[in-house]
């Protein structure tokens, strides 16, 4: 069998890609080819050349994104703010933008000794174990109401932790129970969440709608709903000085910080932008 050209295999790929309709066919195109060799991105200008199943491999990869199944599912990893996550079907995959809430927070507790921390609607657990990652003395909660979900965030805690990384506590709750955490109440120095935001009948690309578990992607009351319990469940459990950072939709610019700001134990509420420059985030200290 005579060796191929893994470039031209690449190129291939991303024509394939674009015309499916992919946001970024360089990028999942040199992804995948990564993934079938094993190999880091960035190592495969070392590899010229490839074996023909090597080029039967990447496309049978290619030919399932093209049906827009997301590179993750294929992959069955995602990075996220430094840490790697094992995702798949039946959890939410989570996006770049929600770093800078992570880092929003992680500059909050900057110098602050054994910090609580609690993350509503953990999912896969990303945002609580990418802030234990970073802040090993922290003691980090995480609660979501999702079986499925839950699995995987105690399987990712699991790794996590094999690998030296300091345990979450995994809870199951509902983050609308205003019993949740209880003991906690006062003594919280940051409360994060990604909730599900996205109003029914929102327009996502089939990644989204096809593959993301719903529960965690749509929410009653033009997507405010999970939005406005982690606001009161944050009041509840925040410290003074401690702080809160809830991810939301784009269209929630101005109703998301107009929610937060008509709690009067909440003050400095300010909204932030992602990558793109569209608001993605609001954040709060409690007075």
């Amino acid at each position: 069998m005579k060796r191929q050209p893994l470039r031209l295999a690449i190129l291939e790929a991303m024509r394939i890609l674009e015309e499916a309709g992919v946001a970024s066919p360089r990028a999942d195109a040199e992804l995948i080819a990564a993934h079938v060799l094993g190999v880091d991105r960035g190592r495969l200008p070392l590899v010229p050349l490839v074996d023909p199943p090597v080029i039967e491999a990447i496309g049978k990869l290619v030919a399932q994104r093209a049906k827009r199944v997301p590179l993750q599912h294929l992959t069955g990893w995602a990075g996220f703010a430094g840490i790697t996550l094992d995702v798949g079907p039946g959890v939410f995959i989570p996006r770049p933008e929600t770093e800078l809430l992570v880092e929003w927070g992680l500059r909050l507790i900057h110098g602050r000794e054994y910090p609580v921390v609690v993350d509503l609607c953990t999912g896969s657990g990303a945002l609580a174990l990418a802030i234990a990652h970073e802040r090993p003395d922290a003691v980090v909660y995480a609660v979501d109401i999702d079986p499925n979900a839950l699995a995987w965030a105690r399987h990712n805690a699991d790794k996590q932790a094999a690998a030296g990384d300091t345990p979450i506590r995994l809870y199951s709750g509902d983050v609308g129970d205003s019993t949740i955490f209880a003991e906690l109440d006062g003594l919280v120095d940051l409360v994060v969440c990604n909730p599900p935001y996205v109003p029914p009948g929102g327009d996502l690309p089939p990644e989204v709608v096809d593959f993301d578990p719903p529960q965690a992607v749509f929410a009653p009351d033009g997507g405010l709903a999970v939005v406005r319990q982690a606001v009161a469940t944050a009041c509840r459990l925040l410290k003074r000085g401690g702080g809160v950072a809830i991810e939301h939709d784009d269209t929630h610019g101005s109703a998301a910080p107009a929610l937060v700001a008509s709690r009067k134990v909440l003050t400095d509420v300010q909204d932030h932008r992602d990558l793109a420059g569209r608001p993605r985030f609001v954040t709060a200290l409690r007075g």
